[in-house]
């Protein structure tokens, strides 16, 4: 009901909220035990129980945060395009694309950043670039708010620092912890197979490259239903925007417009331009013709973006 309404009062909102209730956002990683992925050259094996962390390439560090309910295979073809020049950190988060979950209902987006900070410093980075899609986004800018001396650039791709702005530009916290709530509730809550459906109605209006769509589908349904409700409570009603003003660190924020079945772009441009007005010198990007998988929509041009912000 709240999903039809948001819809006839605004494409964007509505298609902002569906990624939201639809947990199309995402991937997967390994909770519930600790683990240690192989990483090349580093200080020792990084071990977790909120993330997990795969190296490849060699050069300056990169490090590639997935969104909302996805696997670390949302980044896969920018890894191998850039391992030839950097070394590229792929994060999995647990809960996610069947990756097992210990931690109940508790919080889920301040620990991840938790961990985050705790990798840059034992693996010895020296101020990494810090990439993050949808919440992992939000994930980067957290990092660069709480940990300024650990990362050297930032790049949020179609992410907002207060994702429940989408419900209007007076929203706050306490207003959208009741949607908040109820989106939690509508993931614990599903059938199995209204799960699946909802995903799969939601995948289209989120990407729109088929496989992609076909890929978050799977990540999203193998998740682990408690990590996804407390990721997504935590998404809607954590604000970053407070934080703006004092950052130092430099945030590229490329956006996403479709004028077929995605974000109008003047809607577009109005949202982001509002949300990031206090981040000093925000690099604001549009790209048009992708939804919110950008760096499946529009390869090239995210490809020529992200070349771009590493060589700045």
């Amino acid at each position: 009901m709240m999903h039809s309404r948001l819809s006839r009062r605004s494409p964007l909102r509505a298609l902002m909220f569906a990624s939201a209730i639809g947990l199309t956002m995402g991937c997967g990683l390994m909770a519930g035990r600790a683990f240690a992925q192989p990483v090349a050259e580093a200080a020792a094996p990084f071990v977790s129980d909120r993330l997990s962390v795969e190296i490849v390439g060699q050069g300056p560090d990169l490090i590639l945060i997935p969104g909302f309910g996805c696997s670390r295979e949302v980044w896969r073809a920018e890894a191998e395009r850039l391992m030839a020049t950097h070394r590229v950190h792929l994060v999995q988060l647990a809960g996610f694309a069947g990756e097992p979950w210990t931690h109940g209902d508790g919080p889920f987006l301040q620990p991840v950043v938790d961990e985050l900070a705790r990798y840059v410093r034992e693996q010895g980075l020296e101020r990494p670039a810090v990439v993050g899609h949808s919440m992992g986004g939000l994930s980067a800018v957290l990092l660069a708010q709480q940990h300024p001396e650990l990362v050297g650039r930032a790049m949020t791709v179609d992410s907002l620092p207060f994702f429940s702005a989408m419900f209007g530009p007076t929203a706050t916290v306490e207003s959208a912890r009741p949607f908040a709530d109820q989106a939690a509730a509508g993931i614990l809550n599903a059938s199995d197979a209204d799960f699946r459906a909802g995903q799969v109605a939601t995948a289209v209006g989120l990407s729109r490259d088929t496989t992609t769509q076909a890929a978050m589908v799977e990540w999203t349904t193998a998740g682990d239903r408690h990590a996804l409700a407390a990721a997504i409570r935590d998404v809607m009603t954590t604000d970053a925007r407070p934080g703006l003003t004092a950052m130092t660190t430099p945030v590229w924020a490329p956006y996403a417009s479709d004028a077929d079945g995605g974000a109008p772009a003047a809607m577009a441009d109005a949202l982001w331009t509002r949300e990031y007005a206090a981040l000093p010198n925000v690099r604001l990007i549009r790209v048009d013709g992708s939804r919110h998988f950008i760096m499946s929509d529009q390869p090239a041009k995210f490809a020529g973006i992200m070349d771009a912000f590493l060589a700045d």
